[in-house]
């Protein structure tokens, strides 16, 4: 069973607003045991429309369409698809008197534009909308079911979990996240180990500081057993993990401090994102400036002027003196660039320190970014620095 998916609006292909509806209703399909084949994102152009809506008939089984279902000259996804089946478009009385009653309730005047929402193509199932005035509809056509939802999340969110769509066993899929590792080493490592297991696919997914392993089919017992035993503590967590989130479960009954630099709070901002977080994070330095690193965290001022601040001697002083409030602390110190570098010290170098109880580690990585995805990558190996500490100990 094919299943397509048609996300409709010129403001998603402008970059105005971002399509989050491919990500939500491929999950929800996949709790359902099913798999969206293929999704196409059209502009408010008819003949655009009318082209991928017909091109989805002829491969797909089932066609959801997103958007274009208001009163606005560009809201014409009814129009198109109506015509494109032949089908006459016809007033629905019921549609428009809920439409009509949505206005009165809200004391507010409505534009007698708002009523060619109550146009249904001939022979469709109005699907009900709690949440705004364009209604979904269903239609049959040639043993294909077209579902017409509308573009807002709110309102198209309660409405597809209500869909009569077809139901199978979840779909056995189990993706495992790996630090680290660039995703060429991941391959390496994990397909040869796979190769004799019939009946499997398998997909790699890149992030920053992060790769994630995709196998779905038979055997994935079997697979799983084997993809642990070649990546071993290189994977982090399962689909849905944070690695922040693990790693402050693994903290449970200890207390964490970072200290940070060139990731501007970064590290602190992803532990606070987690609920209860307050149990083990108790407090962030972000000295940005010398005279901070030495006030906050007693970075001695030798150190500043014979190594600077960016240095493996300044980070292992600011972990240390952010040590001083918790059992472990972390420190970054590096330059984001890009600005700032030199020969010695080019764009990208950085420092993270980790202190323990019992030893300070400070490690050295320069990563060739731009200024956002430079934080997240450093933020991703600090606590994935302090995840192999807490596995060791």
């Amino acid at each position: 069973m094919r299943i397509e998916l048609i996300n409709t609006g010129s403001e998603l292909l402008l970059g105005y607003t971002v399509n989050t509806h491919a990500n939500y209703i491929a999950g929800q399909l996949a709790e359902r045991g099913l798999r969206l084949c293929r999704q196409t994102t059209v502009g408010d152009d008819r003949q655009e429309m009318r082209d991928a809506v017909a091109a989805a008939l002829d491969r797909s089984d089932i066609i959801l369409i997103t958007g274009g279902l208001g009163p606005t000259s560009d809201d014409f996804t009814r129009d198109v698809v109506a015509e494109l089946l032949g089908r006459q478009l016809i007033h629905h009385p019921a549609i428009a008197e809920s439409i009509r009653d949505r206005f009165r309730r809200r004391n507010r005047q409505m534009p007698e534009s708002v009523l060619i929402q109550a146009l249904v193509p001939a022979g469709a199932t109005v699907l009900e909308n709690i949440n705004g005035t364009a209604p979904g509809l269903f239609l049959e056509h040639a043993g294909k079911q077209i579902y017409l939802l509308p573009g807002p999340p709110r309102e198209l969110k309660p409405m597809f979990e209500k869909l009569n769509l077809p139901r199978r066993d979840r779909l056995d899929c189990r993706v495992f996240k790996v630090a680290r590792l660039p995703e060429s080493i991941v391959e390496e490592t994990v397909a040869p180990v796979l190769k004799d297991l019939p009946a499997l696919e398998l997909g790699y997914c890149a992030r920053m500081g992060e790769v994630e392993v995709r196998v779905l089919g038979d055997n994935l017992d079997e697979a799983e057993r084997r993809i642990r035993a070649a990546l071993g503590d290189n994977i982090f967590g399962v689909a849905g993990d944070r690695l922040e989130e693990v790693v402050l479960k693994m903290m449970a009954g200890k207390t964490l401090a970072v200290a940070e630099s060139c990731t501007g709070g970064y590290i602190a901002h992803r532990l606070t994102n987690v609920s209860g977080s307050s149990a083990v994070f108790l407090t962030g330095y972000v000295t940005y400036a010398n005279e901070s690193k030495m006030r906050l965290l007693g970075v001695r001022e030798e150190t500043l002027k014979t190594h600077g601040a960016v240095s493996e001697a300044t980070c292992r002083e600011m972990a240390e003196g952010a040590r001083r409030q918790a059992d472990y602390a972390l420190a970054t110190t590096g330059i984001a660039g890009p600005t700032g570098g030199t020969a010695d010290k080019p764009v990208g170098l950085v420092f993270i320190g980790l202190a323990t109880p019992t030893q300070t580690v400070v490690e050295r990585h320069v990563f060739t970014f731009d200024r956002e995805t430079f934080k997240q990558v450093v933020s991703q190996y600090a606590l994935d620095a302090l995840r192999r500490e807490l596995l060791r100990s």
